[in-house]
């Protein structure tokens, strides 16, 4: 005899959520589970470039006038549906619901729109948190959680957290053959997460090894490309269909080299392992848990950044850039390493980043939060 199915309210702060995290959930629910207020077509990635940067100023400028006022505002909605739920799933944000709730986080910054560091603010958010309500709260990484108990170190909410990561659908690899070996990196924001030193190390390594070809999509500034785009050897695109990036580009890559700089989390470090692809990078927030430095890539030491409202300064730029070059060619090198790494990956993605895994762990909090 079949369950009847757990009717769940998806809230996302936005009109949609632009992440892999829920689309994957709404294309690959457990069996048990119906989200009722979502339909597919609107968890498609932003792949516009017009559409992508608009939505991204828009964002970047509301958390700016609300930054600059430094008002106590938290990111809790009041979620409205005609149709009947069993529980609210909060997807990086609060909800100030009379009904059950269950979220998920990806850092800390995201239970406030503005003020996360005023007595205040956090006052709201914790009385929130403690609220009856409030069933579970589930934190993407290990870094997120101890980030979380930081700033409210407290017994009851402790008991509330449990790790719930990102999941994706395993690939059966189909590898295209080229010739060669294939650099890849991806991003939308291009400085944030070191397209600029990538493109160094890609113009570096294509030009010393006649082996060595690049694939390169990003958002890239128009100097920057004028400049680069006279080495054949890399490949420009810019944003492109997820679809495209999984069944063309990652089967033809061999290693991808992705800094990261801003990152709480990156998507692309779990396509990495799902695709047996060894990735070079930088530390940075939970980058550890996600990359097994010397099992599944290579991760290079913490660059010194310095945050600017107008963008970023990398201080010793020049040994990120030296140290990236490094452990590439390391990859570029040795056969057997990447061979090494890339099954490494694969085991690791099946076991602990697997839907049918997240599925499992969903269900069980779904059904202990409406008990």
């Amino acid at each position: 005899m079949n369950k009847q199915k757990i009717k769940i309210y998806l809230q996302y702060p936005w009109k949609f959520a632009d992440s892999s995290y829920y689309k994957n959930l709404i294309y690959f629910p457990a069996n048990n589970i119906n989200y009722i207020n979502v339909k597919k077509e609107n968890f498609e990635l932003a792949k516009s470039r017009t559409k992508f940067l608009l939505s991204k100023n828009l964002k970047t400028a509301i958390r700016k006038l609300t930054g600059f006022l430094d008002l106590p505002i938290m990111n809790v909605h009041l979620t409205k549906s005609k149709e009947k739920y069993d529980l609210i799933h909060c997807a990086h944000c609060l909800s100030s619901n009379d009904s059950p709730w269950v979220m998920d986080l990806e850092s800390t910054w995201q239970l406030w729109v503005s003020g996360m560091n005023t007595k205040t603010g956090k006052d709201k958010v914790k009385t929130l948190l403690l609220s009856k309500n409030c069933k579970k709260i589930m934190p993407w990484t290990e870094d997120t959680k101890n980030k979380l108990l930081q700033i409210f170190p407290d017994k009851k909410i402790k008991k509330k957290i449990e790790i719930v990561s990102h999941a994706i659908k395993i690939p059966r690899i189909q590898k295209i053959k080229h010739s060669g070996i294939n650099l890849f990196f991806t991003a939308r924001y291009f400085y944030e997460k070191g397209g600029l030193e990538t493109l160094e190390v890609f113009d570096v390594l294509t030009k010393k090894y006649p082996n060595v070809n690049a694939i390169f999509i990003s958002n890239v500034p128009k100097e920057i490309l004028e400049k680069y785009s006279k080495n054949k050897k890399i490949q420009f695109r810019h944003l492109i269909p997820q679809k495209e990036l999984f069944e063309e580009i990652y089967p033809k890559t061999d290693i991808i080299v992705y800094p990261g700089y801003s990152d709480s989390y990156g998507f692309l470090f779990i396509e990495a392992l799902a695709y047996g692809l060894p990735i070079v990078t930088v530390d940075g927030f939970a980058r550890k848990e996600l990359v097994l430095n010397g099992k599944t890539g290579i991760v290079c030491k913490k660059p010194e950044i310095i945050w600017k409202k107008n963008g970023l300064i990398i201080k010793n730029r020049e040994k990120v850039i030296l140290d990236l070059i490094k452990n590439t060619e390391k990859l570029i090198k040795n056969n057997s390493l990447r061979k090494k790494m890339s099954l490494n990956a694969r085991k690791t993605a099946i076991e602990k980043y697997s839907i049918e895994k997240r599925n499992k762990q969903l269900e069980r909090i779904y059904q202990e939060a409406i008990k």
